[in-house]
């Protein structure tokens, strides 16, 4: 079948197609339907199933024959160790973590923060979870203590799993200081916390509290599967809010597993045995979509990566992985390709490897600019294929589906919505725009099975970030705009759509623009106060290395680009050369953060930034150019 026609299947019968894709999976009492809206807007899939994540992502695959294949291969190199955990073994340790965990009172309902570096370690102790039932929330490894405690105290858990430290090219991240620091700071103390002790730092123990990961399996009965209905919660993750306050997304476990197993094949287009890689990690979203439960419950082996695009050692690590597992489907965000497109610019380590196993490099997480995908599609020679999602979705809202039919690639868009998703262009008042025009992305209700059901304990605050604002739809937050074959573009956060003298322009749209430059490896765009226009754009600009020509005509050049293909209008005449841009540690671009400097603004840090010093470079390059205005 075409794209169209799985697509007009699903929107002439949802109940139909959701029905089918569930037949994918193992259950131990079948649903009598997909999609419960009793309680409408608020919605949920397959509620009064019954059925086991853990059995689906690990029991199933060695009960069918496949135990000897590998399951994870764990990557680092950081120590410079590889090894391989088959779904035999992987069935082992977790089903004796699983048992460990419920002799000490953990069960079905209880959550459970996972604390952990990139190791496979972390996984097992989320499919443990799975497996008795619990609530798991993963949890970045290396968050300071306060945002630590923060999340103890929304989610209350029975438990913490943490690992003695985490490892970054330079220096050993102390888990453990910061475990013990917010369990001091939160209101609620968990009962006790498990501790898995890495060689290259072995942490202190608590009495009476903590337990050694090891130690505490010892002689424990191995446990097995705790079917749990189908709306049960899998898991929480949490993700920023505007208030501070951050918001802990629910995933439901028969939805999740059921759109996961879909997207394997029909987004991804791997199968049972194919090698799949994201290069996150565990305490993002992709890591819990893509790099634990999807490619498991679809029999693949997925790669545990613990190192960074660039520096370990360098900017070829990314190949080195691929040609050495053999790599099938490579998923990471534009913002590792560019990291390496600025250390090597000709993509000359890419001769170095044999990548004749990769078929296609896909990327998300934020806006892939056309320069980055021209890069990565000439060097690479296979299709690079953005797409859209949110940790909200937890899968694709749009996308190409390389497994089903793939599509035309329109550089800029991550191309078409995903069965289940009704994607439309709304103005303020939430009425439908036309092609072409930008406005806000909204998906008509109810969600996809895999999409968030709420947040943790927070129903009035779901409504009013995602529903309030258009009845009958999913607020994304995002703005763009459609064209006349239905593919999307994803501009910028409705946020970061400026207003220049009444004329609403994307800030996206001046950053494709920048990074087309030949010496601009990545940029950002902002808008920042102006008493005449309300809102002008200010760039910032990161040089490809080894570039030797002065700041003054780059930004020059620059100036005149975004002049030449926007227009005056944009009143793009400010730009300052950085040494990198503030992001996240899941490789976001801290826009909101920049503007408020730029204003003048108070902001608290972020609690995601990678590297608070690069504040105080953007704050230097912009009083230079007098910035903030008194």
């Amino acid at each position: 079948m075409s794209y169209a026609d799985v697509y007009a299947d699903w929107k002439a019968d949802p109940e139909g197609f959701w029905m089918r894709e569930a037949q994918a999976i193992d259950w131990d009492k079948p649903p009598s339907k997909a999609l419960f809206d009793e309680k409408a807007p608020l919605y949920e899939w397959y509620s009064d199933g019954l059925t086991n994540t853990c059995w689906n992502a690990v029991d199933r695959h060695v009960a069918a024959g496949r135990g000897s294949q590998a399951a994870i291969i764990h990557d680092s190199p950081i120590t410079g160790l590889t090894h391989k955990i088959t779904y035999v073994e992987l069935l082992q340790r977790v089903s004796s973590l699983a048992g460990a965990l419920k002799a000490q009172g953990v069960g079905k309902g209880d959550r459970v923060i996972i604390y952990m570096p990139m190791i496979p370690e972390a996984l097992e102790a989320m499919l443990a979870c799975a497996r008795l039932g619990a609530i798991h929330s993963v949890v970045f490894g290396g968050f300071a203590a306060h945002e630590l405690a923060v999340r103890i105290d929304d989610c209350t858990p029975k438990a913490i799993i943490a690992a003695s430290c985490g490892l970054e090219p330079d220096r050993v991240v102390h888990y453990k200081p910061l475990v013990d620091e917010a369990i001091e700071q939160s209101t609620h103390k968990p009962d006790f916390c498990v501790i898995f002790q890495r060689e290259q730092e072995v942490a202190k123990l608590i009495p009476g509290r903590d337990l050694d990961w090891h130690g505490f399996q010892a002689g424990v009965e191995p446990a097995s599967c705790e079917p749990v209905e189908g709306n049960h919660p899998a898991y929480i993750l949490y993700t920023s809010g505007t208030t501070g306050q951050p918001k802990g997304v629910i995933r439901q476990t028969a939805g999740h597993m059921v759109a996961l197993n879909w997207t394997m094949k029909a987004v991804y287009n791997v199968e049972a045995g194919d090698v799949f890689w994201a290069a996150s990690d565990v305490g993002w979203v992709v890591g819990h979509s893509y790099i634990c439960y999807g490619p498991l419950v679809a029999g693949c082996t997925t790669i545990v990566f613990e190192g960074k695009p660039v520096g370990t050692p360098d900017a070829g690590t990314f190949w080195r992985v691929i040609e050495d597992h053999r790599v099938k489907s490579f998923f990471t965000a534009p913002t590792a390709i560019r990291a390496v497109k600025r250390e090597d610019p000709e993509g000359k380590l890419m001769g170095n490897y044999d990548l004749s196993s990769l078929n296609v490099l896909y990327l998300a997480g934020e806006r892939a600019d056309p320069d980055t995908i021209e890069w990565a599609g000439r060097h690479l020679n296979v299709p690079v294929i953005d797409h859209w999602w949110q940790t909200e979705t937890g899968w694709a809202i749009a996308a190409n589906p390389m497994g089903i039919e793939p599509l035309p690639v329109k550089i800029g868009s991550p191309s078409v919505a995903m069965p289940g998703y009704d994607v439309q262009i709304l103005d303020e008042a939430g009425h439908p725009v036309k092609d072409g025009e930008l406005g806000a992305i909204a998906v008509k209700l109810p969600l996809p099975p895999g999409t968030l059901p709420g947040l943790w304990n927070a129903e009035a605050r779901y409504r009013k970030s995602y529903l309030d604002h258009f009845p009958g739809y999913y607020e994304t937050g995002d703005a763009g705009f459609k064209d006349e074959d239905g593919y999307l573009y994803i501009m910028a956060r409705t946020d970061d759509v400026i207003n220049v003298a009444g004329h609403r322009l994307s800030t996206g749209a001046m950053e494709e623009i920048l990074a087309g430059h030949a010496d601009v490896a990545e940029c950002a765009v902002i808008g920042v106060s102006d008493p005449l226009k309300g809102q002008v754009p200010m760039g910032f600009l990161c040089l490809n290395s080894g570039c030797n020509r002065t700041h003054e005509t780059v930004v020059k050049e620059c100036v005149a680009r975004v002049r030449d293909q926007i227009g005056p209008v944009a009143a793009f005449k400010q730009a300052v050369v950085i040494q990198r841009l503030p992001k996240t540690r899941s490789g976001k671009i801290l826009r909101g953060t920049m503007a408020k400097i730029a204003d003048g603004v108070s902001f608290k840090m972020p609690a995601t930034i990678d590297d608070p010093a690069i504040l105080d470079e953007i704050r230097d390059s912009l009083s230079k150019i007098g910035y903030p205005k008194s």
